[in-house]
């Protein structure tokens, strides 16, 4: 049964528990936050079969993706933060100029009370690794999920409940009705997963009150693949991309540049690997792909497919649309062109387009001349071509003769630029994001 939506009352009650206890949470000793964290890391784990459940139940994703990107990551990303959470919390110690007697520092401090709003493709990756940081910087935090995945709701806040007191973190469920009175307070950070759409409007509210905003949206993310590419790698690569959670992640390619003559082989190739991966006597494993999340979405991803079709374009691989249980096929697209919505807006299903170019530089005025996305992906042997590219485009992130890998990289910040987001996030970076960097100077 459903967990009644909370009142107005009810949210602005524990908001006001939070902002009366920021301050004693942000005086915590690293050895108390890592205590919290290794608390949070034991319920978590405790509940692994719970979580691996509910999501299922929510997106029939595999069984073995849900458990590695919703169980293992998010261990993984808690007890990183445990591990380098003395070094993080340590004081910056800088030169003075004013007199070099003095001393300066550069302190970490928490932001205050933070609000965490979840997206529904990772219902809870993309909640939990943000909470891990939030709660390594000291900070009070408010956590909302998507309405979309009202079982991995529920597991996420038991595991909360258990976790914290809810003077410190605190989890809603409910639908935008709760998220739109949440954006209403007055918060010192927001951290929103999702579209850019929403993103400007969380951008907004946060406005209203200058709170600060880690906002990790998404775009369209082009594959350029240069004439030295190796075409196996492409199609290998591209196929797992658009198998992966049915190609419902924000740093899923979006489109391919392919050279004209490599085009065929490339389909073929593609074609191949993903009947390797998913087909047995041309019937689909449904149990390998997750399904689009809900009706609405299916039926925006069919419009984009049937939209290409009507202006020209052809389907090379796939095709297959399923509407009684949300199933898109992975496809192949040739024949589009940028005036068709498949090239407008982002995806978010297992479908691709692929161009064709003359020039490496028709290639990166393409993608320059749009918003920036989130990552890009580049393969090459010419590192010449490599740094061309790297200097003419803008992105978040890029991983060259892979996917996802600058993404997986825990070293390496993660986040988008103006359309595709604003801030970073992971390691390091997920702790700086929930943190001030505070300038304080000491007279001899």
């Amino acid at each position: 049964m459903p967990t009644p939506a909370p009142s107005a009352a009810e949210i602005t009650r524990i908001f006001a528990l939070q902002q009366a206890n920021q301050w004693d949470v942000k005086a915590s000793t690293a050895d108390q936050r890592k205590a919290k964290l290794q608390r949070l890391k034991s319920v978590y784990e405790a509940h692994a079969d719970e979580i691996v459940a509910a999501v299922r139940q929510d997106t029939r994703k595999p069984l073995a993706e849900i458990r590695i990107t919703e169980v293992l990551n998010v261990l993984g990303n808690i007890q990183r933060n445990i591990d380098n959470l003395d070094a993080w919390m340590a004081p910056t110690e800088v030169a003075t100029s004013l007199n070099p007697a003095d001393r300066a520092q550069i302190v970490p401090e928490a932001r205050g009370v933070c609000l965490i709003l979840g997206p529904w493709n990772f219902p809870l990756g993309l909640v939990f690794g943000p909470l891990a940081a939030a709660v390594a910087a000291g900070n009070c935090c408010i956590v909302k999920l998507t309405d979309l995945c009202p079982a991995s709701a529920a597991i996420a806040g038991r595991i909360i409940r258990a976790a914290f007191d809810e003077s410190e973190v605190a989890l809603f469920e409910g639908d935008v009705g709760i998220a739109t009175a949440l954006l209403d307070l007055p918060f010192n950070h927001i951290f929103f997963t999702g579209s850019t759409r929403v993103g400007k409007l969380v951008a907004a509210a946060a406005a209203r009150h200058l709170a600060s905003v880690t906002l990790e949206l998404g775009g369209k993310s082009p594959v350029i693949v240069e004439d030295s590419a190796d075409l196996e790698k492409v199609a290998t690569d591209l196929a797992s991309a658009k198998q992966f959670n049915g190609g419902q992640a924000c740093i899923c390619p979006d489109y391919v540049f392919v050279r004209p003559e490599q085009k065929e082989r490339l389909i073929a190739l593609f074609g191949s690997r993903v009947a390797a991966n998913l087909y047995a006597e041309g019937t689909l494993n449904k149990e390998g792909i997750a399904q689009i999340v809900d009706p609405r979405n299916f039926a925006r991803v069919k419009g984009l497919l049937d939209d290409a079709v009507a202006g020209g374009a052809s389907i090379a691989v796939g095709g297959v649309t399923e509407a009684e249980d949300l199933t898109v096929h992975p496809t192949l697209l040739t024949d589009v062109s940028p005036d068709m919505q498949i090239l407008k807006e982002e995806i978010f299903a297992p479908l691709l387009p692929v161009m064709t170019y003359d020039k490496l530089d028709d290639v990166i005025s393409y993608i320059a001349a749009r918003d920036k996305p989130l990552a890009l992906y580049i393969y090459s042997a010419d590192s010449n071509a490599v740094a061309k590219i790297l200097a003419r485009t803008s992105s978040g992130g890029v991983t060259v003769n892979g996917v996802f890998s600058h993404y997986l990289e825990n070293n390496l910040p993660f986040g988008g630029v103006n359309h595709s987001g604003t801030g970073s996030y992971h390691g390091h970076f997920g702790f700086k994001a929930f943190s001030h960097e505070r300038a304080v100077y000491f007279h001899q």
